[in-house]
């Protein structure tokens, strides 16, 4: 199990990183969920103030560590390869995860200016965060979570991230963290659509070989890109139309590191045949890159395209299996 555990001052971007999680299919475990069940526990108004006063109670009845001990069970109860932990707080709680979990505890650090933070609290609507009315108020939240060791965490953070600009190229940058700890496989396609070409055709031309795949059209550059991580369509056809060792060989000679880019004749793909070719064809060929995260590519290469004999695989394999 790898535990991934975003730290970072309020309105960091800490909720945000975790969305991307959930919309990726990783579980999250919110630390301060914690403290807002204590809130509530205690009959008390859910406001940053309470919360405060709570969190503090705790770490002083139980450690400093205690938030991270209450989730520790939540964590393992997700029972899943790769956890999201939202809301480091404290040295002490860094300490506490990477004693019960070692090497598996993964801690990231999210930072952001004082400014683009309290614009952030002006815009949310989580209750707790209603109460931030000036720079200051956010100033006294930060001391507050700084006086439980939250610098000290921040520096002891494996990677660090910068949340500045716009919120899609900060999710944009979680997306390919998290993918480098998950297991998975993608297809991203990249296919010129020629002035004489329709661009429904040329859609659907791709819709053949990857069916869920959501492609968009841009204009300026006539091209239509796209990525899925369903490849089940493709791997059929290629087993349908006996093409495997030929597939096979396509895929070595575009492999590197965790990808490999092969060319598909765009006419083929209208009737649901693929046909390799060559990246300078007339036409302009339907480019794949297929990339894989967490498992190695020579296992992604022997699942798509096994060896076989007289054009029959010698042995399928289970990709997502521990079996080598």
């Amino acid at each position: 199990m790898k535990i991934i555990a975003f730290v970072g001052l309020p309105l960091s971007g800490k909720s945000t990183a975790s969305s991307v999680a959930r919309e990726m299919g990783i579980p999250v475990v919110v630390m301060g969920d914690v403290v807002r069940e204590e809130v509530k526990r205690k009959g008390l108004p859910l406001t940053d103030e309470n919360a405060g006063k709570v969190a503090s109670e705790l770490r002083e009845k139980e450690g400093m560590d205690a938030v991270a001990k209450r989730c520790i069970p939540k964590i393992r109860e997700a029972n899943s390869d790769v956890v999201v932990v939202d809301g480091v707080r404290g040295i002490a709680e860094v300490e506490r995860f990477k004693k019960v979990f070692g090497d598996d505890f993964v801690l990231i650090s999210i930072e952001c200016p004082l400014e683009i933070r309290y614009e952030r609290a002006k815009k949310r609507q989580r209750e707790d965060d209603k109460s931030i009315k000036s720079v200051e108020e956010l100033k006294r939240r930060d001391e507050r979570e700084i006086a439980w060791g939250m610098l000290e965490a921040m520096n002891k953070a494996n990677l660090t991230v910068e949340n500045t600009t716009d919120i899609d190229d900060f999710r944009e940058k979680i997306k390919e963290i998290l993918k480098t700890f998950t297991k998975r496989v993608e297809a991203e396609v990249e296919v010129k659509v020629n002035p004489t070409e329709d661009v429904e055709k040329v859609k659907k031309a791709v819709e053949n070989l990857f069916p869920d795949i959501e492609l968009k059209y841009d204009e300026d550059r006539g091209v239509l890109t796209g990525k899925t991580e369903k490849l089940e369509k493709f791997r059929e056809l290629l087993r349908r139309q006996r093409i495997l060792d030929t597939a096979r060989t396509e895929l070595r000679r575009g492999w590197r590191g965790n990808e490999s880019t092969v060319f598909i004749n765009k006419q083929a793909a209208t009737v649901s045949r693929i046909n390799f070719t060559e990246e300078n064809a007339v036409l302009s060929p339907i480019v794949v890159t297929f990339r894989v995260y967490g498992i190695p590519f020579e296992r992604f290469i022997d699942w798509l395209t096994p060896e076989t004999v007289n054009g029959k695989p010698v042995k399928e394999i289970d990709l997502w299996s521990e079996e080598v």
